[in-house]
């Protein structure tokens, strides 16, 4: 699938400040042109900012990052199936960064997923676009940007963990299984890719989540992992890395099934070979 070189905004620094830099850098990385397109026509309005670079992929993203001195990137959540560990990766590599990520819709885990893990703003796709540009001014100023439901989350998720009873949190152990699974969690892992790093299938991290749920007396995955954090349930646990992809396994399989059947005495039949994203706007 071709892709778009990074590019960099031409007139960069000749703007009314004279030079200085006195202006707002930022990156758009969205896998949609026209959406893209669209930002920098948005911003192209403002005196004090200015498109540095832009990206359609997460490896773009991670170069652009890298290249170009940025204040702020404008993240397509959808430009990697987990977001959320690469928003965490982004700010762990380029600690002055600030990050808004946008999302297709209205996702209460997602978003206090991204908020847990740093996130500076999280915006839905149907934005207006003087709302956007409100959201990157507050940012680059040191505040948090949610629009009101996504506070209504985080607040409720906070009052959750803290008006908790502490006799309502027994002290408990959790077994290893549980541990590592918990510690994956509080990175900002889905289950699917749970599953994939502990070698089962969703639906037994699902149960296992749940029995921590019961045990710790949490409501869910931001609670279990603010009460991680508080009382070290997981420190020092490493998490498993993801299994390598096969390559050419089936293929690999008849060689050796094929070299195995030469040496053998001939059969009387032989058996048949085994046969080896968002449209957006801004209105």
């Amino acid at each position: 699938m071709a892709t778009i070189p990074v590019s960099v905004d031409e007139n960069l620094g000749a703007g009314a400040d004279g030079g200085k830099g006195q202006f707002v850098r930022v990156i758009v990385a969205d896998t949609q042109a026209i959406f893209r397109a669209e930002l920098r026509k948005i911003f192209a309005l403002e005196d004090d900012i200015r498109v540095v670079g832009q990206a359609e992929s997460l490896a773009q993203t991670q170069s652009a990052a890298a290249k170009f001195a940025t204040d702020v990137l404008i993240f397509e959540a959808a430009l990697t199936p987990n977001p959320v560990e690469a928003v965490a990766e982004l700010l762990r590599q380029h600690t002055k960064l600030r990050v808004i990520v946008v999302t297709p819709d209205a996702d209460e885990e997602l978003t206090l997923d991204l908020f847990r893990r740093g996130a500076h703003g999280v915006v839905s796709r149907e934005v207006e676009p003087e709302l956007l540009v409100e959201c990157l001014r507050k940012v680059v100023a040191g505040e948090t940007w949610l629009d009101p439901q996504g506070v209504r989350w985080v607040m409720e998720a906070f009052r959750n963990q803290t008006n908790r009873p502490a006799g309502s949190r027994p002290k408990v152990q959790l077994t290893p299984k549980e541990t590592l699974i918990v510690s994956c969690v509080t990175q900002g892992m889905k289950n699917k890719e749970i599953a994939l790093r502990v070698g089962t299938t969703e639906q037994v991290v699902k149960n296992y989540l749940r029995k921590v749920y019961d045990k710790l007396g949490v409501a869910d995955r931001l609670e279990l992992a603010l009460y991680c954090l508080n009382h070290h349930v997981v420190d020092n646990t490493k998490v498993p890395p993801l299994p390598a992809p096969v390559v050419n396994g089936g293929a690999a399989n008849a060689a050796a099934a094929g070299a195995s059947a030469s040496s053998a005495p001939p059969a009387s039949s032989s058996a048949p070979a085994a046969s080896t994203d968002l449209p957006g706007k801004l209105s």
